[in-house]
C-alpha cells in the first residue's frame, strides 16, 4: 500500500515495515532503547531493508520493537542521485551506544556500504537517532543524531513510532509532525 504525502514524499507499507512487536517477553533483559534510521538509494533498497530486518531479528543482541513504514524521498546535500528510501527501527539491546554503533557499522559493511563523500549514494546507511534519552557528543558518535530535527526523511517515519519509545525531549517536535502527516 502507498500513502502519498506530496509530489516528492511517499510512504510504502509492506512486509515488515511497519512492524509492532506483540509480546514484550524479554524486556527486562535488554533495557536500552536504540532508535535507528535506515536509508539507501542504490539497488533494491526495500529488499535490503527486509534482509536487515531478518538479520536484526536473528541477532541475539537486539530485539526489534517496532518499525515505521518506508518513506521514499528526494536526496539532500548532493542532489544528483536517485531518491532515497528511509525508515525507522526501534530496538531493545544491552549494548552500549558505542557497541551499538560498531554493530551497525558491521551491518553496513555486510551490505557493501562505502563512504566516498558526504551525502553520497549508498546501499545502506544506519544512523543512531536516539539511545534512551542519552546525549553523546564525541568524534565517532553524536546522539541525538545531528540534524534529525531538520530531515523529513527522519521525522516523518518517526511520527509512526509509539510515543513510549521516544525520548521526552522529542515530544514537542513530534506533536507538530503528527499534525502535518
Amino acid at each position: 500500500m502507498l500513502k502519498t504525502i506530496d509530489d516528492d514524499l511517499t510512504f510504502y507499507f509492506k512486509n515488515r515495515f511497519p512492524y509492532i512487536k506483540v509480546k514484550n517477553t524479554i524486556k527486562a533483559q535488554k533495557s536500552n532503547i536504540v532508535i535507528i534510521g535506515i536509508g539507501g538509494n542504490i539497488g533494491n533498497v526495500q529488499k535490503r531493508f527486509n534482509q536487515l530486518f531478518l538479520m536484526l531479528q536473528g541477532d541475539s543482541r537486539f530485539i526489534i520493537e517496532q518499525t515505521s513504514p518506508i518513506l521514499k524521498n528526494p536526496p539532500f546535500g548532493f542532489l544528483d542521485q536517485e531518491y532515497f528510501y528511509n525508515a525507522i527501527v526501534v530496538l531493545r539491546t544491552t549494548l552500549s551506544p558505542i557497541e551499538s554503533l560498531n554493530a551497525f557499522q558491521r551491518y553496513e559493511l555486510r551490505f557493501k556500504r562505502t563512504r566516498s563523500f558526504q551525502d553520497a549514494p549508498r546501499t545502506l546507511d544506519i544512523d543512531i537517532i536516539f539511545y534512551n534519552s542519552t546525549t553523546i557528543n564525541i568524534p565517532r558518535l553524536i546522539i541525538p543524531h545531528k540534524g534529525y530535527k531538520n530531515r523529513k526523511s527522519v521525522l516523518l517515519p518517526l511520527s509512526y513510532i509509539t510515543k513510549r519509545y521516544m525520548p521526552k525531549y522529542t515530544y514537542g517536535i513530534m506533536k507538530s509532525i503528527k499534525m502535518i502527516k
